[in-house]
């Protein structure tokens, strides 16, 4: 698989990675501990050398899978993980320096390593200043337990900050088709600070692959299930995205998923998708999207249709919403 830069912070990584978070969270359909080590094992021998995990999704167990899966071939491999939350759950926010240096230790024993290549604040502390926040990391990248500092949903304001303190080799946010806020200030900003950018959910949720009809019940132990997006009435609007993926789709010979991250890929050189899957034969059809050329014609012709559409409902249920950052 080819390989990407983030940013100018020298991180080399597969053009695509890949979102462990469904492996043990978020969604219903979770396979057992000797199943995901499986899909790892498959993506390592693909080509992806991206991995993308967190302290809260599980909590913890997410880590001890990654770190189980990737530990003989750890020094090929580029490992995200997160802090930020109190107690590892996806509650309270928590990022006092204290509580970075001890995520950091439990980290690298669930993951196995002695480093972490890239660490993010999963979202902003309100009641932390972002200074002590990249402080705290660069502390732990002097000590060789961290190699880059990353940011998660962070609004402009608290990106320079953070970043005249300690460089952030890449910002993570959600970023697709259907949700392209990103492109109003932050992926300039990324453009003008040299920051790399990493799409969460660049399939939607899995809404993008077309694989979910507009009367899906979702399981209650399903977060999407929350989601006002992904309410029937939402749901049946938003089918016009991926009736335009799938007419491109078809054109190219490809899956509309394929088509979805093959347009982000065409954005920007240092943008990096990293969508999930638990199942081999997605996470080779997402590492397909890599041979699908897009021109000059097809993307403005995608972007033009794009124009007309307007994705119904939020992204996040409420109680999520207030935890993004959007201080300009």
């Amino acid at each position: 698989m080819e390989k990407r830069q983030l940013g100018k912070s020298g991180l080399e990584v597969s053009a695509i990675g890949f979102g462990c978070m469904g492996l043990s969270y978020a969604y219903a359909d979770r396979p057992n501990k000797k199943d995901a080590i499986k899909v790892l094992h498959a993506a390592i021998e693909r080509g992806y050398t991206f991995f993308d995990t967190a302290e809260a999704y599980g909590p913890y167990v997410n880590e001890e899978i990654v770190g189980e899966a990737v530990s003989s071939h750890r020094n090929s491999l580029v490992i995200a993980t997160k802090f930020g939350f109190k107690n590892g759950s996806p509650g309270e926010v928590d990022s006092r320096p204290e509580n970075i240096r001890a995520v950091c230790e439990a980290s690298l024993k669930r993951l196995r390593t002695d480093r972490i290549d890239l660490f993010y604040q999963h979202r902003i502390d309100p009641s932390v200043p972002i200074e002590d926040v990249a402080g705290t990391v660069k502390d732990l990248i002097l000590a060789g337990k961290v190699k880059h500092f990353g940011l998660s949903e962070a609004g402009i304001k608290n990106i320079r900050k953070a970043h005249k303190v300690q460089p952030v080799a890449a910002l993570q946010s959600e970023y697709s088709l259907w949700w392209r806020e990103p492109e109003d200030q932050i992926l300039p900003l990324m453009e003008e600070l040299g920051i790399g950018f990493v799409s969460f959910s660049p399939l939607g949720k899995g809404f993008l692959t077309g694989k979910i009809p507009s009367d899906t019940n979702f399981s209650k132990n399903d977060f999407r299930s929350m989601v006002p997006r992904f309410k029937k009435e939402n749901l049946e609007v938003n089918q016009a995205f991926v009736d335009l993926l799938t007419k491109v789709a078809k054109e190219k010979n490809a899956s509309p998923a394929q088509i979805a991250l093959a347009w982000i890929l065409a954005q920007k050189p240092w943008i990096v998708p990293i969508p999930g899957t638990t199942k081999i034969e997605r996470l080779n059809e997402n590492a397909g999207a890599l041979d699908i050329q897009l021109a000059k014609e097809d993307l403005q012709k995608i972007n033009l249709a794009a124009s007309h559409l307007k994705a119904e409902g939020e992204r996040y249920p409420e109680q999520f919403q207030k935890r993004i950052d959007r201080e300009t």
